[in-house]
């Protein structure tokens, strides 16, 4: 066939065109591919928490004045009867004052209640009332006015439902806080028997508000 035949000289042009678009068509493809890598763009943000323990401490005073830590059993505070306790008869009431407050430094509220009481020796027959009062002040007119705690004819070894307080930081905190008076009534039942000896200690437990 002729070199001038029109069917010969059009079918590889066509074949040449399509190449040419499928080759430009594969370099938009990669050249969209890489203006999308270069439009990556990132950032970030860091956020930090720093933390710090308050601090928290019940002292306590048998005069009111004097305030330290009593905070075992063995390091017990002794109330200070008005009568002497150790010379006991039936019918006899000894009465003994304390106070509690939130130690200086101390950064949180309290709530607080009388936990525990724990015996010792072999004496029975002996009750007692615990009531809040306005001051150091611990006798009968105190624990007629004063609000019960421990209600009276409690047996010496029990504490039954006591009635809990609070207590407030100081402020600023650097003070010590507020202070609640106690007043412990001892009362020698009808049937002492005599020549017993023996001793209570209370826990009293404050716990913090926040």
């Amino acid at each position: 066939m002729s070199a001038d035949n029109p069917i010969q000289s059009t079918e590889p042009a066509r074949d040449r065109a399509r190449k040419l678009r499928a080759v430009l068509a594969a370099g938009v493809v990669l050249g969209l591919g890489a203006t999308l890598t270069l439009a990556a763009w990132n950032d970030s943000e860091y956020a930090r928490g720093t933390f710090s323990a308050g601090a928290f401490n019940l002292e306590g005073s048998t005069d009111g004045t004097s305030f330290s830590d009593h905070a075992t059993a063995g390091a017990a505070a002794t109330l200070g009867f008005t009568v002497n306790p150790a010379n006991l008869a039936p019918g006899d009431v000894v009465y003994a004052p304390f106070a509690v407050r939130l130690a200086a430094n101390t950064s949180t509220d309290a709530s607080v209640t009388v936990a525990a009481v724990t015996n010792t020796g072999t004496v029975t027959n002996v009750t007692y009332a615990l009531v809040r009062t306005t001051s150091m002040t611990c006798n009968a007119a105190a624990v007629t006015g004063g609000t019960v705690v421990i209600p009276a004819g409690t047996a010496l070894s029990a504490i039954g439902s006591p009635t809990g307080w609070t207590l407030t930081k100081g402020s600023p905190v650097t003070n010590a806080g507020s202070t609640v008076f106690l007043c412990f009534a001892v009362t020698a039942g009808a049937g002492l028997v005599q020549s017993q000896t023996g001793s209570a200690t209370w826990q009293i437990t404050a716990t913090s508000t926040s």
